[in-house]
């Protein structure tokens, strides 16, 4: 591990700590060496230690246990972690936004409310098309809709992973506007709304997945490798 230079001590520090746990020196679910430890090896105060540990926790890559010490809990942040999504293929941007719609709606069958279920039919009235302000309204629109969907499963941590995939889900409603998928239309979506209506959290997965199954098989055919 190099040490950490003078221009900005804590930074340093926290980089030469990022590094090593990238270039997997201490693996996930490792605890790290305490603060003398790296105090010598990364040639720098006990401040400045715990300052750039406490960084790397608020970034996710550490976590402090009372009385045990400093673990590793990820090997890349999640500014990180957001871009390898976004650096991912359209057809896996689609796959993974289908199984995040697919389990929101089969938990919003089970756990939905009556005002739940106003609110998506508000947001689906409001969702119109793209001739409805331009394609960037319609954007927004059609995420608050499908995000109702992923409240209504009152799973927050679905809820969280939908927010931090949001920019990746655009991806995926930008690419039917511009022609390379069909978009489904409103009467797909309402059909949403009546299967977690029923309770039903079978139907209502399978109806979230019959919606994206128009523009999976197209991605699928357009990345198919060609018979020689």
């Amino acid at each position: 591990m190099q040490p950490a230079t003078r221009t900005n001590l804590t930074d340093s520090a926290a980089e030469s700590l990022r590094y090593a746990i990238a270039d997997g020196r201490w693996t996930i679910g490792e605890r790290i060496p305490n603060e003398s430890d790296l105090c010598g090896l990364l040639c720098v105060s006990r401040g400045t230690v715990r300052e750039a540990v406490k960084a790397l926790v608020s970034q996710g890559l550490l976590e402090t246990r009372q009385g045990s010490g400093t673990y590793v809990r990820s090997t890349f942040t999640s500014a990180q972690a957001l871009v390898r999504i976004k650096s991912s293929g359209l057809r896996d941007l689609w796959e993974a936004r289908t199984a995040l719609d697919v389990e929101a709606a089969r938990l919003a069958a089970l756990r939905h409310t009556q005002c739940d279920l106003d609110h998506m039919a508000e947001l689906l009235a409001a969702r119109g098309t793209v001739a409805d302000g331009g394609a960037e309204a319609f954007v927004r629109r059609d995420v608050a809709f499908h995000k109702s969907v992923v409240e209504a499963s009152g799973n927050r941590a679905l809820i969280e992973l939908y927010d931090f995939f949001s920019s990746a889900i655009l991806e995926t409603i930008q690419s039917t506007l511009v022609g390379w998928v069909p978009e489904p239309d409103q009467k797909a979506h309402a059909a949403i709304i009546r299967a977690i209506q029923t309770g039903d959290a079978e139907l209502a997965g399978a109806v979230a997945r019959a919606l994206s199954a128009p523009a999976l098989q197209k991605l699928e055919r357009l990345t198919a490798t060609p018979t020689p």
